[in-house]
């Protein structure tokens, strides 16, 4: 087994655990952009204490490149917890996060997030750049 049999992937706009990528189709060289990736765009995903999302990454692909950089590692941590139990805390994290990068070269977006209940899930975007 390796780690990306691990992933799934499916339709966002039919799977509340897949990520959605957020950002123009084209960027200028140089140009700030603004990525946001969230899930449960079309379905909500649950957020307590019992079924949440854990963390969101982002990772940028070259084209032509072998390897991809990571963007960034979202980690969200208050689902809900308190000493009095599930779901009586005073603070819950939402499963979004929105990120500014510029771009070089064109590639691919990916999006990774985990769900401590139903696993890991990926989702991709092509991003150009003029």
């Amino acid at each position: 087994m390796q780690a990306g049999d691990l992933y799934q992937n499916a339709d966002w706009k039919t799977e509340k655990h897949v990520p959605v990528i957020d950002c123009p189709d084209q960027v200028a060289v140089d140009e700030l952009c603004e990525v946001k990736i969230s899930l449960g765009k079309e379905i909500a995903h649950p957020n307590t204490t019992e079924h949440h999302i854990r963390w969101i990454q982002l990772f940028f692909k070259p084209e032509g490149a072998k390897f991809a950089y990571q963007v960034g590692n979202f980690e969200f941590s208050a689902h809900g917890e308190s000493t009095e139990g599930p779901n009586t805390g005073p603070v819950y994290t939402h499963h979004a996060v929105t990120t500014a990068l510029k771009l070089t070269k064109p590639g691919t977006l990916l999006a990774t997030a985990f769900c401590n209940i139903h696993g890991f899930w990926e989702s991709s975007k092509a991003i150009s750049v003029k």
